[in-house]
């Protein structure tokens, strides 16, 4: 067992990865301040502790003489952010602001009541216009007009917060040339340094290629006439799987543990330590809900009426709304509210174009129709799910993100399966090039036969 500070350790350690991981795979990475909810108990807190502060320094300043302490602890924190915002090319501004920022002469200025926060504030504004991304210009020019120095250092410290966030994103998008070069062989040493401590932690990974390894055999074992005989119980997915497997290569089984994790369920059974799909799992479940609900939708009010511009995106947003932060495993309550807002929607939509509202029979069979999308057997939802899993198949070959003619019947949520199966593919593209040796060693005692030696390595 470890202890409490090589855990720690090994949470950084993980932290870090995953970090180096999403810069890498994740184009769109970046850091973005933390908004909480205005009601939120953390809102309130952090409100109130601000208030406290500056009202605090408010009473400093309000004093005769003024008590000047707090202000040039401020100054200090300012003079530390505006030179971290600095390039190394930027050595006049560095002295600058070394200069007009002398900490020991604001101290005695500062003392003997002397500051002059007008022109500190005036000249960091200035310095703020200069390092500022284009973005934030308006927001500085906006700092200019504020006449009450309390107020205006609380807003120097929001935006130079901003401007904090905008130099972490350009040093990460730097950065990512860098880190895509070198993340493979990083990762890689830093899971090795994991197992290195944790040794026997690949379990659940081993029964994760195992169960794919299982699936396959399986498909095998269908005679060729069951195949077409029973073609609504295997997805076009698992015909493909099928076919792959026939040579029983590492590649088949591994693109099989891929999609496998993509109607993974937590709890149920232990998430193999060398993967961080579950998000994109959950979102994929999202859209398939959504496209059933779009189409549920369409065949009630007419594809006509749906067709027409923004009437379909409107249901979108309701159904994407309702859903998000919901666990699957209350998909039941969404679908029921989902369906009484849609049903809203809908009339209103055909009242707006002035159709006559839903009748009495259509508004059950609508309702009905959608509440029973919960069901994992319903042949709606089954239908679509299995042309997202061939869609998303086809995503794990080079160039399988574009193929749009596998997306008939998906229209209503193209764009956001395209973003999803690139993502696919670049996340099973590099975690197979991280844990690549990791999946050999643990495919070739899976798949040659016992005593059977190899000298050569799995490729994939």
């Amino acid at each position: 067992s470890l202890s409490m500070s090589e855990l720690i350790e090994t949470a950084n350690e993980v932290s870090k990865m995953t970090i180096a991981h999403e810069i890498v795979v994740n184009h769109d990475f970046k850091l973005q301040e933390t908004n909480f909810s205005s009601n939120s108990l953390k809102s309130r807190v952090k409100e109130t502790l601000h208030k406290v502060f500056w009202d605090s320094l408010r009473e400093q300043l309000s004093k005769m003489p003024p008590d000047y302490s707090q202000v040039v602890k401020l100054l200090q924190e300012i003079k530390e952010i505006l030179l971290s915002l600095l390039l190394p090319r930027q050595t006049h501004l560095r002295r600058q602001i070394e200069e007009t920022l002398d900490m020991e002469l604001i101290k005695q200025e500062a003392e003997h009541g002397a500051l002059d926060i007008p022109n500190l504030t005036t000249y960091i504004l200035g310095t703020m216009a200069i390092l500022c991304a284009p973005v934030r210009d308006e927001e500085v020019q906006g700092l200019r007009v504020i006449a009450d120095p309390v107020h205006l250092l609380r807003e120097l410290f929001r935006v130079l917060d901003l401007m904090k966030m905008d130099m972490v994103n350009f040093t990460i998008q730097s950065l990512r040339p860098h880190l895509q070069e070198h993340s493979v062989q990083y990762e890689r040493n830093k899971f090795q340094e994991l197992l290195n401590k944790l040794p026997g932690s690949l379990a659940c990974t081993t029964e994760w290629l195992r169960k794919a390894a299982a699936e396959l055999s399986n498909f095998d074992l269908l005679p060729s006439s069951s195949t077409s005989e029973s073609s609504g119980s295997h997805t076009p997915s698992s015909h493909m799987a099928a076919r792959e497997s026939l040579i029983h290569s590492p590649t088949a089984v591994l693109n099989q543990a891929y999609m496998d994790l993509l109607h993974w369920e937590p709890g149920k059974e232990d998430y193999p330590e060398v993967t961080r799909l579950h998000a994109l799992q959950v979102k994929v479940n999202h859209l398939a809900v959504i496209a059933a609900v779009l189409l549920v939708s369409s065949s009630t009010c007419g594809s006509n009426i749906f067709s027409l511009p923004g009437y379909g995106d409107r249901l979108k947003r309701v159904t994407k709304a309702l859903l998000e932060g919901l666990p699957d495993a209350r998909l039941e309550d969404a679908l029921l509210d989902i369906s009484n807002q849609i049903h809203q929607e809908v009339n209103r939509i055909l009242l707006q174009l002035g159709y006559p509202a839903l009748s009495t029979d259509k508004s059950a069979s609508l309702k009905g129709q959608l509440r029973s999308l919960a069901d994992k057997d319903n042949a709606l939802r089954l239908l679509i799910e299995q042309r997202i899993q061939t869609f998303l198949r086809h995503c794990l070959y080079p160039g399988g993100q574009k193929s749009k003619n596998l997306l008939q019947g998906l229209a209503p949520i193209q764009e956001e399966l395209l973003e999803v199966g690139q993502r696919f593919g670049s996340l099973v593209n590099h975690n197979r090039q991280v844990f690549g040796p990791y999946y050999s060693g643990i495919l070739k005692k899976l798949l040659l036969p016992e005593g059977k030696s190899d000298t050569g390595t799995v490729s994939y």
